[in-house]
């Protein structure tokens, strides 16, 4: 069982307009814990710095300041080869993510020989099919023999989970893994990300700017505005109960059945220009908490509160 324990974690970019220099900050001290068999989600607008986050969490992006500590139920930190080993992503888009030119087959198989968890051809096909079997993807024979662009988007996404789960992956990142999916099948490849978490206790961040499949997925749910949490708790408490205005604009602009063909009102709305992203609603505690004084969830460090003004 792995766990990651997320702390204070920062990411500027160094921008230009003209002949000056600017630090643009995606991420702003964003903390948060993946422990065995619970989703957390992150939720927000586009530029909210949701695949920032992923992308530190996959070590394709080195973080500003912060810290990432990944460890085994042991205490044993996970580093170098084992790192990426223990912690995989699933991509948004499964046809960029898959090589036009190379089989099914051997986009599975390469993670299994990488990191040494098959030897032999034979013993490597039958740990392939047994993958594609478990994501549903079957005859799996058939499927191995094809190339990306035989498959649909939902079997293509199934291959990258096959893939990330490959070499052993206790800790999957999915970044909006159904966005770009026929809404059909998203249901179905939610139902199996959840059941392969049930088997194989996985912690997973789920990447998403859809505030009815984060209830449906997560356990507990962090809203991201400008790069930083402004409210976060319980996955009902948070969708059902928002707090932050910011929040209660992403409900507003959500789907409702119940009020179709209805438009909300701007005096309705909470007025976007007087959001206030310096403070953070924890669904836990009941408390209004500053963005400069939270350190990490649940430490004393965060303890210091304040009633929003």
């Amino acid at each position: 069982m792995t766990s990651v324990h997320v702390s204070a974690l920062t990411k500027e970019y160094r921008t230009r307009q003209g002949l000056r220099r600017r630090a643009l900050r995606a991420v702003d001290r964003v903390s948060f814990d993946l422990v065995p068999g619970r989703t957390v989600a992150l939720v927000g607008e586009s530029g909210s710095g949701k695949s920032t986050i992923a992308r530190m969490l996959t070590r394709l992006e080195r973080p500003s300041s912060g810290t990432i500590d990944v460890r085994l139920d042991d205490g044993t930190p996970v580093q170098g080869s084992l790192y990426r080993r223990h912690v995989q992503m699933v991509f948004q888009d499964p046809f960029a993510s898959l090589n036009p030119f190379h089989s099914v087959e051997h986009h599975v198989a390469r993670p299994l020989l990488l990191h040494g968890r098959t030897r032999g051809a034979e013993r490597t096909r039958e740990r392939v099919l047994e993958m594609l079997e478990r994501v549903n993807l079957t005859p799996a024979a058939d499927i191995a023999a094809r190339r990306p662009h035989e498959l649909s988007g939902g079997q293509r996404q199934r291959v990258a989970i096959a893939r990330a789960l490959a070499p052993g992956a206790q800790v999957l990142i999915a970044d909006e893994p159904v966005s770009m999916l026929d809404v059909s099948i998203r249901l179905g490849v939610l139902n199996l990300l959840g059941r392969l978490q049930r088997e194989d206790a996985l912690a997973v961040l789920y990447i998403t700017h859809d505030l009815a499949t984060a209830r449906h997925f997560s356990d507990e749910v962090l809203v991201l505005y400008r790069g930083r949490v402004v409210e976060r708790g319980p996955a009902d408490a948070v969708i059902l109960d928002p707090h932050h205005d910011y929040t209660k604009l992403l409900a507003l602009a959500a789907p409702d059945p119940e009020r179709l063909g209805k438009v909300v009102s701007s005096e309705a709305a909470p007025d976007r220009a007087g959001i206030d992203d310096s403070v953070c609603y924890d669904h836990r505690t009941g408390e209004w908490v500053h963005v400069d004084d939270v350190a990490r969830p649940g430490s004393a460090e965060g303890a210091t509160a304040r009633a929003r003004t």
